[in-house]
């Protein structure tokens, strides 16, 4: 039986949605309808191209993501970051105990293609709880393991459930893949995770490889902010968006007013199509011990230039939704 977070986060109909279908593919859970993809969760750590370093293998985030008509709109491995990773959530600055793991930048080094010798912190796929497809949408549970290998052995140092729904529906007159993403994080032991100030971390999209120059990528904000006006700003949602195969497309991440620090600081990057919700950014916390940090994000996929009022729309209907 589908767990009633997901299907109330599902029940956003203002028509009916399309059939999804879901498939394992070796380390890959697939999402389709029609023929067409709509996302693949990554699970363990994939294939790096060729020419990058193996350390940069990694797993535990969504890419390809698509738009309805087949476009793809997130980036994976780019040459400027090589441990982008579509969409992921990580925490960059922390401390733990005596360390400070990164688990944003996995595998960045001081080599001359910013690659290391190993990786010294990550977010890693732990196990798939459950996964299905059918007419009322699909969706995955899973499990994360945040570790900190700077110590012999491993420490453990958060536990995190992925719950993601995926559907395709008509909104207000407008096609869009949906992907409602609640993570929630909990400290493996009786350590807190100390988060200090810092610019980003937190959820991380990065955009088609395509949007790559400076001026090939538009971020829009809840606030009508662009992506220099809106960097280290707050929103409700933000939009990255460029063209692809000669025509707009994009996405829009809607943050729930439940989350912490809402409306939430955004870090949209003036020098690559990437975006964070970065929580830290407002001062100094941490995951303690006993208190779960939820995060609860939609990502809409469509089509189209960009649109502030339907977004809107589509906000005030996901902020009603538990």
């Amino acid at each position: 039986m589908k767990p009633s977070l997901l299907l109330a986060a599902l029940l956003v109909a203002h028509s009916s949605a399309a059939e999804i279908q879901v498939e394992k593919q070796g380390s890959v859970l697939h999402f389709s309808t029609g023929g067409k993809t709509i996302c693949d969760y990554q699970m363990e750590a994939g294939e790096v191209p060729e020419g990058v370093s193996a350390v940069f293998k990694h797993g535990a985030h969504l890419h390809p993501v698509y738009s309805p008509s087949g476009k793809l709109v997130t980036g994976n491995h780019p040459e400027d970051h090589r441990w982008h990773r579509g969409i992921w959530m990580a925490w960059t600055k922390t401390e733990f105990g005596d360390s400070h793991p990164d688990f944003w930048n996995q595998g960045k080094g001081d080599g001359k293609n910013k690659s290391g010798d190993q990786i010294l912190a990550e977010v890693r796929f732990e196990k798939l709880d459950k996964s299905w497809g059918g007419a009322d949408g699909g969706g995955f549970i899973s499990q994360h393991l945040f570790l900190d290998h700077s110590h012999t052995p491993d420490q453990k140092v958060l536990n995190e459930t992925w719950e993601v729904a995926v559907a395709q529906k008509e909104l207000d007159g407008k096609p869009a893949n949906i992907i409602d993403l609640t993570s929630t994080q909990t400290c493996a032991g009786n350590q807190p995770l100390k988060l200090p100030k810092y610019h980003y971390g937190g959820l991380g999209v990065r955009g088609n490889l395509a949007w790559n120059p400076v001026d090939a990528v538009t971020m829009l904000t809840s606030e009508g902010h662009d992506r220099l006006k809106g960097d280290s700003t707050k929103g409700k949602w933000v939009h990255i968006g460029g063209q692809v195969d000669g025509a707009p497309t994009g996405m829009a991440i809607l943050i729930h007013p439940s989350n912490f620090r809402f409306p939430q600081p955004l870090r949209l990057n003036p020098k690559n199509p990437q975006l964070c919700i970065a929580p830290s950014q407002d001062g100094d916390w941490a995951i303690e011990p006993g208190k779960p940090y939820v995060s609860k994000y939609r990502i809409l996929v469509f089509d189209g230039a960009p649109d502030a009022k339907w977004i809107e729309a589509q906000w005030t209907t996901y902020s009603n939704t538990k």
